[in-house]
């Protein structure tokens, strides 16, 4: 019998997730931290971390970097915005934190990627990629192989 209570607490706590998962969705670009998302929540903000966590894999402060992270791609693909004004553009307010987590999520840095994006605009994703030779290895005089320059044979 005790259980109902329970469950309905449970369910009332994953409501509270999903609103504070809504709003980071719509408020990635404004002042977020975990403090303001726990007080929207009526939740204290260790709770909201850990149940937060529990419900969705990772922490909300993890969650907001990354849907940040994703709207700078769109931002840099589009090649009219700095990385530094993308990077106050989605919210952050440090350059140097926004690129590293950058790196960290997409494996290059924010100016790599817009460079990379901007010379692949306007191309279908498929032909993006670059297409190159295999790189052919001749011995040279000395027995130590190199790679083949100029033109083929």
């Amino acid at each position: 019998m005790g259980s109902a209570p329970v469950e309905e607490q449970r369910l009332r706590d994953l409501a509270r997730l999903r609103r504070v998962k809504d709003r980071i969705d719509r408020e990635y670009a404004q002042p977020l931290d975990v403090e303001a998302l726990a007080r929207g929540a009526h939740m204290s903000a260790g709770h909201l971390s850990r149940e937060f966590r529990a419900a969705y894999g990772e922490s909300p402060y993890a969650y907001l970097m990354t849907r940040r992270i994703e709207r700078a791609m769109t931002l840099l693909r589009r090649g009219d915005l700095t990385v530094t004004e993308v990077c106050f553009a989605v919210g952050c307010s440090s350059l140097g934190t926004f690129s590293t987590r950058f790196t960290e999520l997409v494996g290059m840095p924010p100016s790599v990627y817009r460079r990379r994006a901007g010379a692949t605009a306007g191309l279908p994703a498929c032909v993006a990629k670059q297409v190159t030779r295999p790189v052919r290895l001749l011995p040279d005089r000395s027995g130590i192989e190199k790679q083949r320059t100029g033109s083929r044979p």
